[in-house]
């Protein structure tokens, strides 16, 4: 696979030097980290989110106003290094403490509690939310099993929300914790991206071949078929949605229609069109929606839906998230 890159091994690097040259005036970089601070932090609880490069823009570009304080990477596909995330966090911290943000994945977690116990030996309190939001990874009775993808989205604008209002350390992460809860997503995929450096793909799917419920490694789905149409995959993918828990109608709820890297907007316009469609035969009112790529795996082929339901907790702290954007699209 031909990628505009330099050496592999510096495609993190490269990734957060120029995203940070670009943005020098609203971002410092982080020295010796793959990590970024807001330079106009307030005095209260910071929100530091991260994972692995080779994503984005999470979560790279979930920093800003309406968004994290601070991101810490890792290398492509891997987990920062705790150090890196104790130094980013202390970095960003203003005294009131830190909230972890970051997918549920094996690596993830083990350096971010790392770090998490660190930081409280320094005397900074942590907590953290993990974001579990695809619903073909595991049952409902299991959801904490579930990886995180696109929908962490909603789940970081309600942190920011929160910590902008001033709410308390414990008040954010209990916040942040019920928007998890409230979020549902599922993907589909037909081709596997590419990790910078390697001739194969992480995962091959068969020509003319899909599989819903695939995660953006490769993890295996819940329904593999022949090629389908735009509306086909929608509706399948809606219905597994809808099939995990019931959706309150006295609710409104904001969508997400997610490119994986390799899918054009106006496959994800499409999409879209139909998702609000069946949606609104549903009764399901939809207060917002969002297309576009908002968290990728290199030049994967597919997309993932995610629903967020605003309930009378959360719909004000979203309401007031409404500017939030990533930095590079300002």
């Amino acid at each position: 696979m031909r990628k505009f890159i330099n050496k592999p091994k510096d495609v993190a690097t490269e990734t957060i030097d120029g995203f940070a040259a670009v943005y020098c005036a609203d971002l410092d970089r982080v020295p010796g980290t793959l990590g970024l601070v807001r330079r106009d932090i307030p005095q209260r609880v910071v929100v530091v989110a991260g994972g692995g490069s080779g994503h984005e823009p999470v979560w790279l570009e979930y920093i800003g106003e309406g968004l994290a304080d601070a991101v810490c990477q890792g290398e492509v596909f891997a987990a920062p290094n705790p150090m890196s995330i104790v130094t980013v966090a202390t970095a960003a911290h203003r005294g009131r403490g830190v909230l972890f943000m970051y997918g549920n994945y094996a690596g993830d977690t083990l350096n971010f509690d790392m770090a998490a116990e660190e930081l409280e030996a320094a005397g900074i309190s942590v907590r953290t939310v993990r974001i579990a939001d695809d619903v073909a990874a595991a049952p409902l009775d299991r959801r904490h099993e579930r990886r995180g993808i696109a929908g962490g989205y909603f789940a970081t604008r309600i942190a920011s929300a929160a910590a902008a209002r001033g709410d308390d350390l414990e008040a954010v992460s209990v916040l942040v914790a019920r928007a998890v809860e409230h979020t549902r997503s599922v993907g589909v995929a037909s081709a596997g991206g590419t990790v910078p450096g390697s001739e194969e793909p992480m995962f091959t799917v068969a020509d003319g071949r899909l599989e819903i419920g695939m995660g953006m490694h490769g993890e295996k789905g819940v329904w593999t078929g022949d090629m389908l149409s735009a509306d086909a995959t929608a509706d399948k993918m809606l219905d597994i949605l809808l099939a995990d828990r019931p959706l309150d109608r006295d609710h409104p709820i904001a969508v997400l229609v997610n490119g994986l890297g390799g899918t054009t907007r106006a496959e994800l316009f499409i999409v879209a069109r139909r998702l609000l469609t069946r949606l609104g035969g549903e009764s399901i009112e939809v207060a917002d929606v969002h297309v576009g790529e908002y968290a990728t795996s290199q030049e994967m082929q597919g997309f993932s839906i995610s629903l967020f339901e605003l309930d009378d907790t959360l719909a004000p702290l979203y309401g007031t998230a409404l500017r939030a954007s990533f930095v590079g699209s300002r």
